[in-house]
């Protein structure tokens, strides 16, 4: 067996592994299941990828973000170690192509999106591949209890009665005390093992700021701290207007969002990372598989649903451990919107099935057929088609993938190939019949290798320089091909993929579990309340933080709270006047925080705030299921 530090010297260059990782690897590579809970840019993918170069046979990893497996893969492949990925949209041929490559030991790390493990052909193949590990990457899906469920990586359980000696190692940024023995549980480990880095970011300063002008007060920030930085806005619209009225406040920005092409989303990507734009402007979008180390702020100019969410993305700065800053700008709107999103977010079930039965009419299913196929996917056409609400088939969208019928994908993005189904002599004698078609042809061999073996990646325009002609006239003659039945042609695409999991039924015979559904209502209504309450709560923001992820901290001293505490001018005798009044109130009915400062003028509001948060640090008063308790000294 290879030496793990061998490894990475080789292929990445690092001289030491982070904190933890070689940790997670010694136990891998000792046959033990693990459970990898590292923040946002701790390394994550390095904990599989060098153990199983430590070991003979192939990794299989399961991921649910095609954009982040795409990344990994050709990033794998630039060090010139063999790896594929498998996700919704590809073509049968191509599948079997890359599952043969990896059953006779062509490849090193198969990639498989997780609707794509549950197939009888993909779990026919894993038996007859020569497998030394499974990852399962964002292993919080596999739980009802967090915040991203997906029903197919409860599968994951019986890929492992295929491998019985294989060890799992799962791995994911943000799991709650309950989500981590959730994982475990539902992965089978042998035995509970769990790597877990602190949650604690001490050079991160979490700031809330009650602001209702919030691109003034952005405006503000960013002049203020300089260097890279990061804003999170509601949606794609958003983006682009708050990115503008920055360039008009002299801020050098620009917007992202899943919507842009390709060749846009790697420019803008590029100007950022490079420092050319500090500033980008984005939905959550952004920011999977980039890893930038010195940027100083984040700002969220809306509040997000989960903590999970909100500490995944304000975690992307400071990763160089310099001092950096995570600002949520925070209104009352952002409650009101958050709970609003509750009620849109779980549809009647009359309204699933509206969804459903109009899904089956806008591909032309049949009832009985369409088991594992996927299209292309286009929303804003789908619901002007059926004159449907788009934020309500949405929802509709994501109960039907939690209860298990279809799987829906961000935008994938896969440049035209094609592969040639004929044998050199037939090619041959078809060039010599069809000389109008013979100069494509030679075109098409000779900017491409292996498109006898495989389906070769190309462009259309590529083609049309060699020929000197133009593109409109290339793509009859290869359709042309296609149809023929010389060549397989997969024009390029870039539509998410909606994928039926299981064969279409009547929209009558469609089953919702309302007990799951119901819980997964309750378990999002108990994630909003956290998130809310983070933003509202005058106490140590990082120590809110911790504790809901299970951890216990002091008072960080860098957050608002503690920064707002130290510079008070409360004087003692001040403090003893509210404590009272405080304590009066506490101890006399159940009450909120909200409540309390209600029950104060607007004027002495700022001074309860603080008095409150000394007195909750101090122990002499605690927050139980929401309600404000005063502790009796010892």
């Amino acid at each position: 067996m290879t030496n793990p530090h061998d490894i990475l010297k080789q292929f990445w260059g690092f001289e030491e592994f982070r904190p933890l990782q070689e940790d997670i690897i010694r136990s891998t590579l000792d046959g033990k299941d693990g459970l990898a809970l590292l923040p946002t840019g701790g390394g994550k993918s390095i904990c599989f990828q060098v153990p199983a170069l430590c070991m003979e046979g192939v990794c299989i990893v399961v991921s649910p973000l095609i954009a982040l497996m795409k990344d990994q893969v050709a990033n794998l492949k630039k060090r010139e170690i063999q790896a594929e990925a498998i996700f919704s949209g590809m073509s049968y041929r191509e599948i079997d192509r890359i599952l043969d490559n990896a059953a006779y030991g062509g490849i090193k790390f198969l990639y498989l999106s997780p609707e794509r493990l549950t197939t009888e052909l993909v779990r026919a193949r894993i038996k007859r591949m020569n497998v030394c590990l499974l990852a399962v990457d964002e292993a919080h899906c596999i739980s009802q209890w967090g915040y991203d469920f997906r029903p197919p990586y409860l599968q994951i359980a019986e890929i492992r009665e295929l491998i019985p000696d294989i060890p799992v190692l799962a791995l994911t940024a943000t799991a709650t005390p309950a989500v981590v023995e959730d994982i475990q549980e539902k992965l089978v480990f042998k035995k509970k093992n769990v790597f877990q880095k602190s949650f604690s970011r001490p050079n991160l300063s979490y700031v809330v700021l009650p602001e209702d002008n919030k691109k003034a007060r952005l405006l503000d920030i960013l002049r203020k701290v300089k260097g890279a930085g990061v804003v999170y806005a509601r949606n794609r619209k958003m983006t682009k207007e708050v990115a503008r009225f920055l360039v008009e406040g002299k801020i050098p920005a620009d917007f992202y969002h899943a919507g842009l092409t390709p060749d846009e989303r790697s420019q803008k990507q590029e100007a950022w990372i490079t420092g050319k734009t500090p500033i980008m402007v984005c939905t959550n979008a952004f920011g999977m598989g980039i890893d930038k180390p010195d940027v100083r702020t984040v700002v969220h100019l809306d509040l997000p649903d989960s903590l999970e969410a909100y500490f995944q993305e304000a975690g992307r700065a400071g990763r160089d451990g310099n001092k950096s800053y995570a600002v949520l700008l925070y209104s009352e709107d952002d409650k009101r919107n958050l709970e609003r999103n509750l009620v849109t977010s779980f549809p009647p079930v009359a309204d699933i099935r509206q969804t459903y039965r109009a899904m089956g009419s806008y591909f032309q299913l049949a009832v009985g057929g369409g088991e594992f196929q996927s299209f292309d996917f286009d929303i804003a056409d789908f619901c002007k088609n059926f004159k449907l609400d788009v934020v309500k088939t949405y929802s509709c969208i994501k109960i039907l993938e939690q209860e298990g019928w279809i799987s829906l994908t961000e935008s994938v993005w896969m440049p035209s190939s094609f592969m040639v189904l004929v044998s050199r002599e037939q090619l041959y004698d078809f060039q010599l019949k069809n000389p109008a078609l013979d100069g494509v042809i030679k075109s098409l061999l000779r900017l491409t290798e292996g498109a006898f073996q495989h389906f070769a990646p190309f462009q259309e325009a590529a083609i049309a320089r060699l020929l000197k002609t133009n593109h409109d006239k290339v793509i009859p003659a290869i359709h042309q091909l296609h149809k023929e039945g010389v060549i397989e042609y997969r024009p390029m695409k870039d539509k998410p993929q909606l994928t039926f999991i299981k064969e279409r039924v009547d929209a009558s015979n469609l089953t919702i579990d309302l007990e799951a559904y119901n819980l997964r209502k309750e378990r999002h209504r108990k994630r909003i309340e956290k998130a809310i309450g983070y933003a509202t709560t005058a106490r140590c923001r990082s120590q809110q933080l911790l504790e809901y992820f299970g951890e216990n901290g002091p008072t960080c001293g860098v957050c608002d709270v503690c920064l707002g505490r130290t510079k008070a001018e409360l004087s003692g005798d001040d403090f003893e006047r509210y404590k009272l009044k405080i304590k009066q109130l506490v101890v006399a009915e159940r009450i909120t925080e909200r409540q309390l400062l209600e029950a104060f003028s607007s004027n002495r509001q700022a001074n309860i705030l603080q008095s409150l948060a000394f007195l909750m640090d101090e122990g002499q008063v605690t927050v139980e299921n929401g309600f404000l308790t005063w502790k009796s000294a010892k």
